[in-house]
């Protein structure tokens, strides 16, 4: 097929004529010194975010900041490096670094982005948009209440960047933050004051388990590589670490004596908590005490203020007396000396760790937070109400409440219209298939008008390997609840395609697919039905294996560079057609997307049966589905479903792939049309003529028997189109439901060889034995945190390819449908890659997890 052809062409083309459309401070290299540098803006241009001024100071205060002063040596304002200050991430996981520019009456007045890994500001949306997002702060207030997007209230509410809600949401939090945390060091802002701890007793002092259990003392651990170490069986440090200021929580830490000792020693306001360490070589008072009087390793945060200790500050912690407490070799008390802290409020440790770059050997502060906040019960009345930024995404929820209903009710009817879908096929004929229709072409409108071009909901294959990512390293609810319809979509999709398939999101909720099918239908109408093709079968088949092919490609590439694997995530016409627009990115991703939906007024739906990537990574889950379309024993040599199935899911033998269906439902209209079906037809033509009545049709696709009878229908397995291949049954599916069952099916899930394949691959075997053990291995070392996260992804995603080759060869069948029920049937090259690649990423995730949980991995 020509059009195909030149599809595929354009694919290789685009990919030739992006290469230079990346924005300036993309993955920007920056002054390995740049946070250590005392002065600032000899490292970086401060000049840009702060016009006028002549002369800048070196870093002062904590956290640091930079003063700008006129060619009066009169001060200006305030110039400060957004990472100085918070980490917060953006949709990357990475933090957008920005300089930002504060005059001295706490008003905004520049900014420049000198650093960023957002997938969408690469190659989508401009980075001269996040600079006009920036200028809507100049001339406003740290002061002043500054939120994205529309709402009410007494805030001042910014415009945010269609399609970059997340990134948009995270440099707010960003700047307004780094700008409070300036203007209250320097007066521009008054002290914050806090309502002080009024604490309830309990009549009993808790053990140490029990101080840990309710959350009264927090651990703090960070491992040797987030410093920049090789892994090693030791923590870099491990800290634990509390408040004394509750009296149970006090006497059970320090004996009843000690801690009334220490409150006489101290003022009103004065406030008292513990550090010990209990693993690692490294101090947390680190050396600046000796020096200058300053602990530069340990701080509080508490909201928009900053804590810091002098030696003054400082007492000996001897012993700890509560039940069970750990091993120390290092303790401390540090007093607390301000009105502004308040120990009913949420705080934060903050750990400064002095991180090496490992390729550069260059050292710079990292830091490693852990959140404390005394329990409900230990105060009276509660936790008072707080925000501390942490509900960021609460506040975008509530912005569009109207939108997010009306897209979470078009979820929930398609699903639920789809759920009575046998319903509606039997309303329907192959003349009239209006009753599904109806509700289909309903979708389509909604979905590429109201979700694609409205709420700018198109899922992606970015957000896949972005989560898989966040998995590995960051996990971070905020970031993925910060857009509220993108986070409910993949709710719905992850839910619907375990249960049905990827078809009903593919069919009929896809904004991208419908908008082709959408074009497809209309172009019918308008008089080029004629021209409108099937592709060959056998040009399908090999074209259909494109889309894994990118998918797994994807995949792969992202593992060494997430980087390259954004840039070539391009394939997908998404954020042109919906995010950004047509109109506004260079030709050549007009054209790409003028191509798709060219030829997709000849060929339906050629992106999605050929090209999409994330069509593939919810196809290979579409092999556990676990409701699928009904077939009868006639539909392995009738070919009337086969021939009006646009998505070409139906194989010679009346077979439909689930992985390629786009659930049009057209078979299944055809399924009880006794018209249009023709063992239904020649049925109905028979007993017409003998004068016999037209009884209903019952599940099974046939007309239910004048007279009962009490054998079913049967057919034989190797012909039965109800499955997607033929049937197997292992042998230990023989045995009855047991514990003897129970291990074996275990088995089969865990261990891929057969004893009857040693005689043919022998050898096979004994290399996957010896692959087997070196990821159990890898397993191990992480468990003793001596190799790395990247390290155990890479062995673990070698012994699943491995395994896939095993089980080709002795074991080639996987369970059909729900995982709860006894089906299987034989396996293809795909079923085996989906069978392995699910099961092991479950094993993977519990285990990976569990060690992320225990401080074991990074």
């Amino acid at each position: 097929m020509p059009v195909l052809h030149f599809l595929a062409a354009l694919v290789a083309a685009f990919f030739l004529l992006t290469g230079s459309a990346r924005g300036q401070a993309y993955e920007a290299r920056l002054p390995d010194d740049l946070h250590s540098f005392p002065a600032l803006c000899e490292r970086v241009a401060c000049n840009d975010v702060f016009p006028g001024a002549v002369r800048f100071s070196r870093r002062l205060g904590q956290p640091p900041y930079v003063e700008a002063y006129d060619a009066q040596n009169q001060l200006l304002g305030y110039v400060m490096l957004s990472t100085d200050i918070t980490d917060t991430p953006a949709y990357s996981g990475k933090p957008v670094v920005t300089l930002i520019g504060m005059d001295k009456a706490g008003r905004f007045v520049g900014f420049k982005v000198l650093k960023h890994s957002e997938p969408i500001l690469l190659l989508g949306i401009p980075e001269s948009a996040l600079t006009k997002f920036h200028d809507q702060y100049k001339g406003h207030s740290v002061a002043e209440q500054l939120e994205v997007g529309g709402g009410g209230g007494e805030a001042t509410h910014l415009d945010a960047i269609s399609g970059a809600t997340v990134t948009v949401i995270a440099q707010n939090q960003v700047i307004t933050t780094s700008g409070q945390a300036v203007a209250a060091q320097v007066g521009i802002l008054p002290p914050t004051v806090r309502e002080p701890a009024h604490f309830k007793l309990a009549g009993r002092l808790p053990s140490w388990s029990e101080l840990v259990s309710e959350g009264a003392v927090q651990r703090l651990v960070v491992t040797p590589q987030q410093v920049g170490l090789p892994p090693g069986p030791e923590p870099f440090i491990e800290l634990w670490f509390g408040s004394l200021d509750h009296p149970e929580i006090g006497q059970a830490l320090l004996g009843r004596t000690n801690w009334e000792s220490l409150r006489s020693r101290l003022q009103p306001q004065d406030k008292a908590l513990f550090i010990i360490r209990t693993a690692g070589q490294e101090s947390f008072k680190g050396s600046g005490f000796v020096r200058g009087g300053i602990y530069d390793r340990i701080q509080i945060k508490q909201g928009r203020d900053l804590f810091t200790f002098r030696d003054t500050d400082y007492l000996n912690l001897y012993s700890l007396q509560a039940s069970g407490s750990p091993e120390y070799s290092e303790a401390a008390i540090f007093i607390l000396r301000s009105k502004a802290f308040s120990a009913a409020h949420p705080w934060r440790l903050n750990f400064l760790g002095n991180r090496v770059d490992r390729a550069t050997g260059q050292r710079s502060f990292a830091n490693f937070e852990q959140r404390y906040w005394l329990d409900d019960e230990r105060l009276e009345g509660g936790r008072p109400a707080v925000d501390d930024g942490s509900s960021a995404w609460k506040k975008v929820w509530a912005a569009r409440p109207f939108a997010l209903a009306g897209f979470i009710a078009l979820l929930l009817a398609t699903a639920l219209v789809y759920s009575q879908r046998e319903r509606l096929t039997r309303r329907s004929t192959h003349k009239n298939k209006w009753p599904v229709n109806g509700f289909k072409y309903t979708a389509w409108a909604l979905s590429i008008g109201f979700v694609g071009f409205g709420l700018l909901a198109q899922p992606s294959i970015t957000q896949v390997l972005t989560w898989f990512h966040s998995l590995l390293f960051q996990w971070q609810w905020e970031l993925f609840l910060s857009d509220p319809f993108i986070f409910c979509f993949w709710v719905f999709i992850i839910l619907t395609t375990f249960v049905w398939g990827r078809g009903l999101f593919c069919g009929w909720l896809c904004p991208f697919g419908s908008l082709q099918e959408g074009l497809f239908k209309l172009a019918g109408l308008l008089g080029l039905k004629r021209w409108q093709r099937l592709p060959p079968v056998a040009l399908h088949h090999k074209l259909k294996q494109l889309k894994y092919a990118i998918f797994f490609g994807l995949f792969a590439v992202s593992l060494f560079s997430m980087t390259a694997a954004e840039m070539l995530a391009e394939v997908e016409p998404f954020k042109t057609t919906f995010l950004v627009g047509v109109l506004n990115r260079s030709w050549p991703y007009g054209l790409f997307v003028a191509a798709i939906l060219g030829v997709a007024i000849f060929i339906e739906r050629p992106y999605c049966k050929y090209l999409c990537p994330l069509g593939a990574s919810l196809a290979l889950p579409s092999t556990f589905r676990w409701f699928g379309l009904r077939r009868k024993a006639e539909c392995n040599s009738c070919r009337a479903c086969a021939k009006g199935c646009g998505s070409l899911a139906i194989d010679a033998a009346g077979r439909i792939d689930h992985r390629e269906c786009l659930h049009c439902l057209d078979c299944m209209v055809l399924y009880t049309d006794t018209h249009a079906c023709p063992p239904l037809a020649k049925e109905r033509k028979a007993r017409e003529r003998t004068g016999q009545p037209l009884t209903a049709i019952d599940r099974q696709g046939y007309f239910i028997p004048i007279i009962p009878v009490e054998s079913p229908r049967t057919i034989a397995p190797a012909q039965d189109p109800r499955t997607a291949t033929e049937p197997v049954a292992p042998p230990h599916l023989a045995r009855e439901r047991s514990l003897a069952w129970l291990w074996a099916e275990l088995c089969h899930h865990l261990l891929p060889w057969r004893a009857s394949t040693w005689r043919t691959a022998g050898a096979l075997q004994i290399a996957g034995i010896g692959l087997a053990l070196a990821a159990t291995l890898a397993w191990v070392l992480a468990w003793q945190s001596r190799l790395s996260a990247a390290a155990v992804v890479g062995w673990w995603i070698g012994w699943s390819l491995y395994e896939v080759l095993l089980r080709k060869k002795g074991m080639s069948f996987i369970k059909d449908g729900p995982w709860w029920k006894a089906q299987y049937r034989q396996a293809g090259w795909l079923d085996m890659v989906a069978y392995v690649g699910f099961k092991n990423l479950l094993i993977g995730a519990v285990l990976y997890l569990g060690l992320q949980g225990l401080g074991r991995l990074v």
